[in-house]
C-alpha cells in the first residue's frame, strides 16, 4: 500500500499540523505534529506543554500504547506500580490496558512529545477536550475518556504547588 502523501509533511517548530492553537480544557497547550490521517491511523504524535504542576487523572487506554519523551522540565510518570522520574531526553512507554498517570513536578514549564499507537480516537479526544474550559465534574471527565477508548481509574498525581 502506498502512502497517501508522497511528499512528506513538515511541521515547523512551535506549529501545529493543522495551524490550530489549542489547549486541553483551556489550560494545557498541545500541537499535533503527526496526525492519524498521516499514518493511516498508525499513530498520533503531539507536543504537550505544561505551565503548571500536575497532569491528567490516572487512566488507561484500551487499545493504545502511550509513549512519553520529555523535551523540557521534570516529570513523574507512574505506570502500573512503577514510578519513573523523567527529565529532558528521557522517555517511557505505557502499555495498553495498564493504568498510568503523569505530572509536571519541577519549577518552570515542561514540554513532552507524546505518541499514541495506534492513533485510535485520541485526536477526537483532544479536539473535544480543547473545546471545553475549566474543571469537569468526575462523571463528565470519565464519560469524555470512555467515549474515546480510555478509562479513568484514579485521580491525578498530587505534586503540591
Amino acid at each position: 500500500m502506498e502512502p497517501a502523501n508522497q511528499q512528506g509533511i513538515k511541521v515547523s517548530a512551535g506549529s501545529d499540523r493543522f495551524q490550530q492553537g489549542r489547549k486541553v480544557f483551556g489550560v494545557m497547550p498541545f500541537m499535533v505534529k503527526v496526525a492519524g490521517q498521516d499514518t493511516a491511523g498508525g499513530c498520533l504524535i503531539i507536543e504537550q506543554a505544561n505551565d503548571y504542576k500536575g497532569g491528567p487523572p490516572r487512566h488507561l487506554h484500551h487499545a493504545q500504547e502511550e509513549w512519553f519523551y520529555v523535551i523540557e522540565g521534570q516529570y513523574i510518570v507512574e505506570i502500573g506500580n512503577q514510578t519513573h522520574h523523567l527529565g529532558p531526553g528521557d522517555s517511557v512507554l505505557a502499555p495498553r490496558k495498564v493504568p498510568h498517570v503523569w505530572a509536571l513536578t519541577g519549577t518552570g514549564a515542561g514540554r513532552m512529545l507524546i505518541v499514541f499507537q495506534p492513533a485510535g480516537q485520541m485526536e477526537a479526544f483532544f479536539d473535544q477536550a480543547s473545546k471545553l474550559k475549566g474543571v469537569l465534574a468526575y462523571q463528565e471527565l470519565a464519560q469524555l475518556f470512555a467515549t474515546h477508548g480510555m478509562e479513568v481509574v484514579g485521580p491525578p498525581l498530587s505534586v503540591g504547588s
